[in-house]
Order: structure tokens, then C-alpha cells, then sequence
């Protein structure tokens, strides 16, 4: 069973997880991309309405674990265009990796992202991130061109909802 707290960035939980992701996404970047530059998100980009983050919980050798996280924020968006909310630092720990909980919490991001007023999802990856990938394009997330100049991804996506 998975299950999601919502906690500002700043929580010393999701600190904790965020620099596990920051750490494993160092470890892992390919070389011929250069260094992982990680960028540690700001608060006020996370909090209602702005945006949200969560710590997942699971269920974890007998007892409860945080062993993931997420958030949604609110984009600036021209004039007409689709309220755009961007999904960032979607990650779980291995140890409950293959679960489905990246797939449940995607879903609860895109379910909190609409009830802030979201008309599209955009996110950033890097294709050596093989099952991210494979995740956002089962979910209905489709190719588009950079929308920012974050120099770790190598694909950017986006998806209408609401």
C-alpha cells in the first residue's frame, strides 16, 4: 500500500529524499553528457496554490517508509495558452522500484495539478532514464520541444488534462 504526505520542500523528510535522488542521479548521469548540475527546488514553488509536493509512503519490510517523491508547479503560461503546471523530482527508491507506485504517484500529481487549475503537464527527462520514460509515454505524455534550459534533460514532454 502507497500513500502520499503533502510536506513543504523544506521538511526535513523531503530533503532527505531529494538529496538521495540528487545523489543517485550524480552517480548514474551518462559521462558523455557532461556532470549532473542539481538544483535543489524552492519552497514557495511548491506550496498551494503555486504548486505541491509529496513524500510517499509504503509499506516497507514490516513497517512504513518514506521511499519517494514529487511535486507539481505552476508554470508562467502565455495569454490563451493551457494553465501549465511542470512535474519535477519524480522518484522512488530502488528498494520499491517495479511496484507500480511511480505510475500511482504520477497519477496523484496529475489529480493534485488539476486541482490547482492545470490544463497541461510538462516535464523534462534525460533518456538514460529508461522506465521515466517508458512511464510518462504509457501515461499519455507525448514529445514536445524544450520548454526550459535544463541542462540534465535530453527529452521533454507534455500532456492536456482537465
Amino acid at each position: 500500500m502507497v500513500r502520499f504526505r503533502e510536506t513543504p520542500v523544506t521538511d526535513d523528510a523531503a530533503r532527505l529524499l531529494l538529496n538521495e535522488y540528487f545523489g543517485s542521479r550524480e552517480l548514474s548521469f551518462p559521462e558523455s553528457q557532461g556532470r549532473y548540475q542539481p538544483v535543489f527546488p524552492s519552497a514557495a514553488a511548491f506550496e498551494p496554490p503555486r504548486g505541491v509536493f509529496l513524500v510517499v509512503e509504503a509499506e516497507v519490510d514490516g513497517g512504513s517508509a518514506d521511499v519517494g517523491c514529487g511535486g507539481v508547479r505552476r508554470l508562467e503560461t502565455p495569454d490563451g495558452a493551457p494553465v501549465r503546471f511542470e512535474v519535477k523530482h519524480l522518484w522512488l527508491q530502488p528498494r520499491v522500484r517495479g511496484r507500480g507506485y511511480g505510475r500511482v504517484l504520477l497519477g496523484e500529481l496529475e489529480r493534485r495539478a488539476i486541482e490547482l487549475g492545470a490544463g497541461e503537464l510538462v516535464l523534462d527527462t534525460n533518456d538514460s532514464l529508461l522506465a521515466a520514460g517508458g512511464l510518462y509515454r504509457s501515461s499519455g505524455y507525448v514529445t514536445i520541444p524544450p520548454y526550459n534550459e535544463n541542462p540534465n534533460a535530453t527529452t521533454w514532454y507534455a500532456k492536456r488534462v482537465g
